[in-house]
């Protein structure tokens, strides 16, 4: 396993993040129990998840099935580098009361608290804000997390969703506090989608905090969807079913499969070590169903792309450029 510092802390963590939405919803107990094992035994260190995970009325399950996975002892916690979210609602079907949702103060502590006790730990090393939350003023949410972080239930905060501009506020609220602020962004960046790098990037970097890509390979869209259709007549679906009735992403998708079986490579395993080569990222976010998914994500960490690939690849899916310029000139 390669390891590197989360953003501008001194935290170590592994290139490949586990993601663990599936953990109930798609994979059972037993099974995620497995794929965890698997993770920390390749020395993948880095769990991410989120208090709404398990969705509808289980919100909350994915929590719980990595704290009985912790629960197990062998130094799983102490391994385990734990991140978790919060802004979505986690009042039940129907529940009229507010305050159960977003980054007010009074949220966040209820939040964490539920938190801790499903995950069955008694801190979390990363807190992520979920998304934005244009209500609370950022003095409030750091206030908030200043309290965590002196009880000793907090380590550090990260944001997921956040446009770069919230970044830097949140960032330059927190130096007028002296607060540490926030040391990661988990935003959506892959081949197919790079707006990220106008101005979410550049944004992370100049204020220190670790890039977290989540949906590497786009709703499955770069992991050979349209070979799969050919071979074994699997047809896509969600994300990438929508994305392939456009004729040009298709073509697009097309001439990515080709550069890559040309040169011999598995477009999954691809389409990470893409974004294990660019400024910034600390390391995608893989969310496996079978260990089996799990086993050919940590390929990617091996797999060495050439300058022509690269180039390719460039290519097929262009960025979008750097900020202003993309859009200014």
């Amino acid at each position: 396993m390669k390891y590197t510092q989360l953003g501008r802390t001194g935290l170590k963590v592994s290139r490949l993040v586990l993601g663990t939405m599936n953990f109930g919803p798609q994979t059972d107990e037993p099974t995620s129990h497995s794929i965890l094992d698997a993770a920390l035994a390749s020395g993948l260190n880095f769990v991410d998840t989120a208090n709404v995970y398990g969705w509808g009325e289980n919100k909350g399950r994915t929590e719980e099935i990595i704290g009985t996975w912790f629960a197990q002892g062998g130094g799983r916690r102490d391994k385990t580098v734990l991140a978790t979210k919060v802004y979505a609602s986690m009042a039940g079907e129907g529940d009229p009361w507010p305050n159960y949702d977003r980054l007010s103060a009074l949220n966040i502590r209820r939040a964490v608290e539920a938190s801790l006790k499903r995950l069955r730990t008694d801190y979390i090393d990363v807190y992520q804000f979920h998304h934005v939350d244009r209500r609370t003023p950022f003095e409030e949410i750091w206030q908030a997390v200043d309290v965590l972080i002196q009880q000793g239930k907090v380590l550090y905060a990260g944001s997921s969703n956040f446009p770069g501009y919230k970044i830097a506020q949140a960032n330059e609220t927190a130096a007028r506090r002296g607060s540490v602020g926030l040391v990661s962004e988990q935003c959506l960046y892959n081949l197919a989608e790079r707006r990220a790098e106008m101005e979410v990037i550049p944004a992370a970097q100049e204020y220190g905090l670790g890039v977290i890509p989540w949906s590497p390979l786009h709703g499955g869209l770069l992991g050979g969807v349209i070979k799969k259709e050919v071979e074994g007549g699997r047809r896509a679906s969600g994300r990438s079913a929508d994305a392939l009735a456009n004729s040009s992403v298709r073509a697009q998708v097309q001439a990515y499969e080709d550069l890559l079986d040309k040169h011999g490579l598995e477009p999954g395993e691809t389409a990470l070590a893409w974004l294990l080569t660019r400024p910034g990222v600390t390391g995608p976010i893989v969310g496996p169903r079978t260990a089996e998914q799990l086993e050919s994500a940590l390929r990617a960490l091996e797999l060495e792309l050439s300058d022509e690939v690269l180039t390719g690849l460039d290519e097929i899916f262009p960025g979008p450029g750097a900020s202003p310029e993309a859009f200014a000139w």
